[in-house]
């Protein structure tokens, strides 16, 4: 008799005896076996942990001795290039201004997993600088660590900026992820490479050591296969650090998102549908539709949404990231070490960049000059724009449609299936669900849905500040009547 393991939710199949226990060697080796064979086709690991196998053979020994730490013990992970480890590697956010950033610190994020039992097997790659260096950019490339390809279809985006994080996890190169979204760059990749995304209310889960974007829009949230092994992260992540005090309340809001979660959670709720979101993708709709249908099958009541313009939010939104950026960054720089970083300002990077022409080899860095020509954190134009977006993202935005609809939470399509990559032009973005929570600051989860033309495409649900222990056992309910999702085959594109 054998059983078997399932490692990332994937075909890898692990046989043990039926005695034996779990293994973080065995899983963590058969991680770093299927990236040597497959990441070359993917380009979705930037670095892979030397320390991984020790970390999980001292896991293991604790297991035999007694101690086990949850149900997270063992488990192989990889980790956004934007997230300091205290392992030896980079943090690098994809530049090559960070190529030698080893800070020999774990962000607290990290050191929660890493005391959850988690091995943190390397580093995934990623849109470079969290693609806010150009608005014309490919998404999933760095100048560290090339282009990470969607596994569904070689020749398709991973999305990003969380690109290395989806693509890996699609195709079982480990077990999940931590990915960053400051609007769209967890939802995102997630939806396109068929996983569950949740990005986390702003201030549940700590930003210090972490590449920045912006202190209002920031958060780090576990990319995953399944919503339960989404919950178990969450709940391991989630907490206060004095070091950002954004996370004030963590502490007094996190929960036990696992326990909460609940296959008939939509029994007897109220649902918005976001109808504003539709209308980009026709195929993509379609496969809404069958999820509005799922959605009510199990017991939701469904009220439409017609429209919501978003284009004032988005207007302040820019000026707000382009602002914190030059300050956030330049804060960040001012931590790491002088003698291997040497950029100490965004003007700093602005000049490494145009003297390094692998760098912008392939689009410009027209973003940054945009944010270093923002007048501080003082600027009444920036104050402004910060609080227009917040309160039309927020309280006159997913507050008022909740309120108006008494619905528990918003569902969209997150976005549509992935573009071909176009390395020329840039990215080819449509229609997509993620400003109204990431201005807010809200949570946001993606579940799969089903695909079009082979390629996934995700079912968001949205809700109020704090709510994320009813938008997972939400999605979760949907994920177990549907199970949607599909593992990728690698193939070279789409069609005949």
């Amino acid at each position: 008799m054998k059983r078997l393991i399932l490692l990332a939710g994937s075909a890898a199949l692990m046989a043990l005896p039926a005695a034996a226990e779990p293994s973080a060697s065995i899983a963590t080796e058969t991680a770093l076996k299927r990236i040597e064979a497959l990441d070359p086709r993917l380009n979705s690991v930037l670095a892979v942990n030397p320390d991984a196998l020790k970390i999980a053979r001292a896991l293991d020994a604790e297991r035999k001795a007694g101690k086990t730490r949850g149900p997270l013990h063992g488990l192989p992970i990889l980790v956004k290039d934007n997230i300091e480890t205290i392992d030896p590697m980079a943090t690098t956010a994809g530049s090559l201004a960070l190529k030698d950033n080893v800070t020999g610190r774990d962000a607290p994020l990290v050191a929660r997993l890493r005391a959850a039992g988690v091995v943190v097997l390397g580093k995934a790659n990623l849109s470079e600088w969290a693609n806010i260096r150009s608005s014309r950019s490919t998404s999933g490339w760095s100048a560290v660590g090339g282009l990470t390809r969607n596994p569904y279809a070689l020749d398709r985006s991973a999305c990003g900026s969380s690109s290395g994080s989806g693509a890996a996890v699609a195709a079982g190169l480990a077990a999940a992820a931590i990915g960053t979204e400051t609007d769209g760059s967890i939802t995102c990749p997630a939806a396109m490479n068929g996983l569950v995304g949740l990005k986390p209310t702003v201030g549940l889960v700590s930003r210090t050591h972490v590449v920045p974007i912006s202190h209002s829009q920031d958060t780090a949230g576990p990319m995953t296969t399944t919503v339960r092994d989404a919950a178990l992260l969450l709940t391991a992540m989630a907490g206060s650090d004095p070091a950002d005090p954004a996370t004030l309340e963590a502490d007094a809001r996190k929960t036990d998102y696992a326990a909460a979660l609940s296959k008939d959670a939509l029994k007897g709720v109220t649902l918005a549908v976001a109808r504003f979101y539709t209308g980009d993708s026709p195929k993509t709709d379609a496969v809404f539709e069958q999820a509005l249908k799922d959605l009510a099958a199990q017991g939701a009541t469904l009220v439409e949404v017609k429209a919501f313009d978003e284009g004032p939010i988005g207007k302040a939104e820019g000026l707000v990231l382009f602002t914190e950026f030059k300050a956030d960054i330049a804060a960040y720089l001012a931590s790491t070490d002088p003698k291997t970083v040497k950029p100490r300002t965004l003007a700093d990077l602005i000049a490494f960049n145009t003297a390094s022409p692998d760098e912008l080899r392939w689009f410009g860095q027209e973003t940054f000059e945009k944010a270093q020509a923002t007048k501080g954190l003082g600027d009444p134009d920036y104050l402004k724009a910060k609080a227009d977006a917040k309160r039309l993202a927020g309280p006159e935005g997913i507050d008022r449609i909740l309120k108006e609809t008494g619905a528990v939470a918003i569902v969209a399509p997150t976005t549509g299936p992935a573009w071909t990559i176009d390395p020329v032009n840039g990215d080819h973005y449509g229609a997509s669900a993620t400003t109204l929570p990431a201005v807010a600051g809200y949570p946001h989860l993606t579940v799969p849905m089903g695909q079009v033309e082979g390629l996934p495409v995700g079912l968001s649900f949205i809700g109020l500040a704090w709510s994320e222990a009813s938008l997972l056992s939400l999605g979760y309910a949907y994920e177990q009547a549907t199970m949607r999702r599909r593992p990728p085959v690698l193939k070279a594109t789409v069609g005949p």
